[in-house]
């Protein structure tokens, strides 16, 4: 699996304070079943992270993982406070994109109204970035107005959703919303969005399958995360997948001529 938002390198945010944690976090994720880690550290207005220190630290995270023996790659990329965007030079976004792709994670406000993110999104797509929401589920912007996140989906961007959410670790009515994105169609990623490797560790698969997405474990975790990193198109949703989602079954499907993230339900 490809883990696309994890704060895996040290000392740079709220993530691991040292290498040793780090590596730690990296054994973990390796044990869940995750080869490529995509370090998304904060750059925000609290966390002032520049792309050449993210670059440094992937490689240095990188060297020291091949010489332990650990089976993962660290792919470079950011997590973009909506907060801070307008504050960054032009020429610092692309290196701030996930992996080699034209994709930015923009993390929108936990609590402040969302007015402006709908221009904030169309801003970045006119100047040649694509957008992944990172957590929209824990944005109680769109709780309030679900078709906000609806409409930016249908506008082209995409959605990664944290695991833990699925099951509750950031409470219910997170865990509800999650769900209810899920039976929407509305999920294209879910990611760990780990900090250390106890109290944030790096769990993906289990969670999918608890939820009973586990028939779109591939989708939402390596064909998807893969598309974005590497600048390709990205894959449509499984044909047909039966799902069992807080107790009731749904299937899903592509509508023809449908875009990304347009799934209709039923039964």
């Amino acid at each position: 699996m490809i883990d696309l938002h994890c704060h895996v390198l040290p000392g740079i945010d709220d993530g691991p304070a040292t290498i040793a944690g780090s590596l730690d976090l990296a054994r973990a994720a390796a044990a869940a079943g995750i080869d490529t880690l995509v370090a998304t550290p904060h750059v925000s207005r609290r966390y002032r992270n520049e792309a050449v220190e993210i670059a440094r630290l992937v490689q240095e995270l990188n060297e020291r993982l091949a010489d332990e023996a650990v089976a993962v790659k660290v792919r470079g990329g950011a997590e973009l406070a909506v907060s801070r965007l307008a504050e960054l030079a032009p020429s610092e976004l692309p290196a701030l994109r996930l992996g080699d792709g034209p994709w930015l994670l923009v993390e929108p406000s936990f609590v402040q109204p969302a007015s402006g993110l709908e221009a904030v999104v169309a801003d970045l797509q006119r100047a040649g970035h694509r957008v992944v929401l990172a957590h929209p589920e824990r944005c109680m912007a769109f709780h309030r107005d679900p078709l906000l996140l609806q409409a930016l989906v249908h506008a082209g961007a995409l959605t990664s959703i944290t695991a833990g959410s699925l099951v509750g670790r950031f409470g219910e009515h997170v865990r509800r919303f999650a769900l209810r994105l899920a039976a929407d169609g509305l999920i294209h990623n879910v990611a760990s969005d780990a900090h250390d490797h106890l109290n944030r560790p790096p769990g993906i698969a289990d969670e999918l399958r608890r939820v009973g997405l586990d028939p779109l474990t591939d989708w939402l975790t390596r064909a998807v995360p893969a598309a974005i990193l590497d600048g390709a198109e990205i894959p449509p949703r499984p044909a047909e997948a039966v799902v069992r989602i807080a107790g009731k079954r749904r299937r899903w499907w592509r509508r023809p001529g449908g875009g990304v993230g347009r799934a209709a339900r039923s039964g």
